[in-house]
């Protein structure tokens, strides 16, 4: 192939990939936003693998047939609660795929192009370097995030005096050492950056707490971006440094867009909560004690909600544990079928990453129109009479507006405790995965429904119908 040709194809996919973005920004595109960026891909893929410099198509042949089975079998098995820790491990390995590339780079320079052992250019160490650093901190930073959401580490967070300092220091001693490659090209340089970046992406993630887990989650997707951006400028491969730079920026962006949506400082986040104080993220809510709630049954619920003019359906975490979904649209359309107003409300972290809860909706063929954000309907909670709260949690906590000491203070939430009544699906009295307990379980127009989502949605549509 060409080199003209390739660049004019490449060009093509990249376009592909930022038609998919734009697809993805929106529901009703997003089924096409996909098929722009499988078709990206598709296009990418042939165009390399027909390159002259690829020589070993059997070793290719094996990786696509290894690791598409592997793919296969992860899609078909994993459920969508478990959707956020998958991608976090799926960042773990494009971090740890940008270090094996620099290694080889390294190692095997005449084989890209960029100079021969020991006497490699100047700005190819630096892309190289950047790149496995970079990579390195998202392999170690993705596993821990894996780890706090799959439930093997605990989500609180991990502090220790002279934390940040420490990470300060390390990150200059990186910078040290970036030189130290580009000076002497020495093999013990190069390890060297790996190991400390792979110690700085552990530190960098432990002090971040569960509440925040969504937006790590997502500022590890940016990393990942601008580590294969980087080793796309070692490779010389233009649509590697294109592609990566839209995952890194879109990563970026929605990072920042939910740092302000939860009310987080975006270089709080990113350096490993800098400047959050201890003492607040440790004040963890405790048990009720000897307070008192107000519980009730599906009959209740469906008596409440039948009779009431509005309902804003709240669903959370919860819900997609329990798979609750097409029950909860069933209820939804009975309720609508006896003239009541029904609206769904989203908080922009609900479940463990942006978006979960909009395609389990819209999984269940709930209507577009119906899902509204919370900037756009918190404002309707004092009008509406009842809100239905569906294991949803930290994201309907009143602490975070009226507790100083609470880690999730400041995080912009769902008014739901303004609703003439608010129904709360939850299976007993434990604290969300920020480990706070929920003032709103104790309020007097609160009524807990305690049960599995899915059963109690069920048992509310026989209650209806």
């Amino acid at each position: 192939m060409t080199e003209n040709l390739s660049a004019v194809l490449y060009l093509i996919s990249s376009v592909c990939f930022i038609m998919a973005l734009k697809g993805l920004s929106s529901p009703e595109s997003a089924r096409q936003g996909n098929m722009f960026g499988i078709a990206g891909m598709a296009i990418a893929i042939l165009t390399t693998l027909a390159l002259p410099e690829v020589m070993s198509y059997g070793t290719i042949l094996a990786g696509i047939v290894i690791g598409g089975a592997i793919g296969t079998f992860i899609a078909r098995k994993i459920e969508m609660t478990a959707l956020p820790q998958l991608v976090a491990a799926f960042h773990s390995l494009v971090g740890l795929a940008a270090c094996f590339v620099a290694a080889a780079a390294f190692f095997r320079p005449e084989a890209y192009g960029i100079g021969t052992p020991g006497n490699i250019a100047v700005g190819s160490l630096v892309e190289m370097a950047l790149g496995l650093a970079i990579g390195a901190v998202t392999f170690t930073g993705s596993i821990i995030a894996f780890g706090k959401l799959q439930g093997i580490l605990s989500g609180a967070p991990v502090t220790f005096s002279g934390q940040h300092p420490l990470n300060a220091a390390l990150g200059l001693l990186l910078v040290a050492f970036v030189v130290w490659l580009c000076i002497s090209q020495d093999a013990a340089a190069f390890w060297a950056i790996f190991l400390l970046a792979l110690a700085l992406g552990i530190l960098i993630i432990i002090p971040i707490g569960g509440a925040d887990m969504p937006v790590v989650i997502s500022m590890l997707n940016s990393y990942s971006g601008w580590a294969a951006c980087g080793i796309g400028f070692t490779l010389g491969n233009s649509l590697l440094i294109i592609t990566g730079a839209l995952v890194g920026s879109s990563g970026a962006i929605l990072s920042y867009i939910m740092c302000k949506g939860m009310n987080r400082s975006f270089f709080s986040v990113i350096l490993g909560g800098f400047g959050a104080d201890g003492d607040a993220a440790a004040a963890m809510g405790g048990p009720g004690g000897d307070r008192s709630v107000k519980s009730g049954s599906a009959d209740d619920a469906a008596f409440i909600m039948e009779n009431a003019s509005s309902v804003i359906i709240v669903p959370g975490y919860g819900m997609a544990v329990a798979q609750a979904q097409h029950a909860l649209r069933e209820m939804a359309d009975l309720l609508k079928a006896k003239g009541v107003t029904v609206r769904y409300a989203i908080h922009p972290v609900a479940g463990r990453m942006p978006g979960h809860m909009n395609v389990l909706l819209a999984e269940a063929n709930v209507p577009y129109d119906d899902v509204l954000e919370l900037e756009e309907i918190n404002r309707d909670f004092a009008q509406t009479d009842v809100a239905f709260v569906i294991g949803a949690n930290d994201v309907t906590n009143p602490a975070a507006k009226t507790d100083p000491a609470s880690p999730i203070y400041g995080m912009p939430i769902l008014d739901v405790e303004n609703a003439k009544t608010v129904l709360f699906v939850k299976r007993g009295m434990s604290s969300g995965y920020a480990g706070v307990e929920n003032e709103l379980f104790f309020r007097d127009n609160t009524m807990m429904l305690f049960s599995d989502a899915k059963k109690m949605c069920e048992e509310i549509v026989q209650a209806l119908d």
